[in-house]
C-alpha cells in the first residue's frame, strides 16, 4: 500500500476572505513561508520516493521546501488542481452568501456546477483518479506528497472514507495541514491522519 500525505498549501492573503480558486499569481504570504518550511521540518524524518504538486503558486511554493529537504524536485500534478469555481473565482466571501446557490453549495454540494466552471462531483473524480495513479506508479509501502487544496483535499479524503459527497465539508483541513491516505492495492484505503498540523515530528518506528 502507499502512504499518501494530502498537504494543504500555506496561508496566502486570499485565505478567508477570498475565493483563490485557480487565480494565477496567488503566492504564499509571510506566514504562509513560515508554514512551509515548518512542514518540510515536520516531514523531515519522513521516507517520502517523491513530492507532486498543483501547479498553482501557493502549492508549488509550499512543496519545494519540502522537497529541498529530500534532495528531491516538485513534480507538477495537473490533477491536484483546485476546484474550478468558474465565475465564482475572486469573490469575497459576502459576495458569495448573497448568491442563490450558497445554501445548495453548503448544503447539498453533489448537486453544484459552478457557473463556468466544474462540479464538485467532477472535481472529486479528477481528484481521486489523480491520486489512485499516483498510488498505482508507486511501489507497496512507499510514502509520498501531494500539495494541494482545501476543497481538493477534502473532496479526495470523502472519496477514499466512503463518506457522501453532500458531507465533505464536514472535513476541516487547516492551511499547511498533513492527511494522510494508505491506499491499497488491494482492499479498502484507511485515513491514518486528518489536519495534522506542524509542530508535531513524524515517529521513528
Amino acid at each position: 500500500m502507499t502512504l499518501i500525505l494530502l498537504i494543504r498549501h500555506g496561508e496566502n492573503d486570499y485565505v478567508g476572505k477570498r475565493l483563490a480558486g485557480r487565480t494565477p499569481g496567488v503566492h504564499l504570504n509571510a506566514r504562509g513561508r513560515q508554514q512551509a518550511e515548518e512542514v518540510a521540518h515536520t516531514l523531515s524524518e519522513a521516507p517520502l520516493r517523491a513530492v507532486y504538486a498543483s501547479p498553482l503558486e501557493r502549492a508549488l511554493e509550499t512543496a519545494q521546501p519540502l522537497a529541498a529537504a529530500h534532495g528531491l524536485t516538485v513534480s507538477v500534478e495537473p490533477g491536484l488542481m483546485e476546484v474550478d469555481f468558474g465565475r465564482w473565482q475572486g469573490k469575497t466571501m459576502r459576495q458569495m452568501r448573497r448568491m442563490k446557490l450558497w445554501p445548495v453549495v453548503q448544503n447539498a454540494p453533489s448537486q453544484v456546477t459552478f457557473p463556468g466552471g466544474e462540479s464538485f462531483r467532477a472535481a472529486q473524480e479528477r481528484v481521486a483518479a489523480c491520486l489512485q495513479q499516483l498510488s498505482d506508479c508507486h511501489a507497496e509501502n512507499e510514502v509520498i506528497a501531494c500539495v494541494s487544496h482545501s476543497d481538493s483535499i477534502r473532496l479526495a479524503l470523502a472519496h477514499f472514507l466512503g463518506m457522501p459527497l453532500d458531507n465533505f465539508q464536514r472535513l476541516m483541513v487547516n492551511t499547511a495541514s498533513i492527511n494522510g491516505v494508505y491506499i491499497r492495492k488491494e482492499g479498502w484505503p484507511s485515513c491514518v491522519m486528518l489536519n495534522w498540523t506542524a509542530g508535531f515530528h513524524w515517529p521513528k518506528d
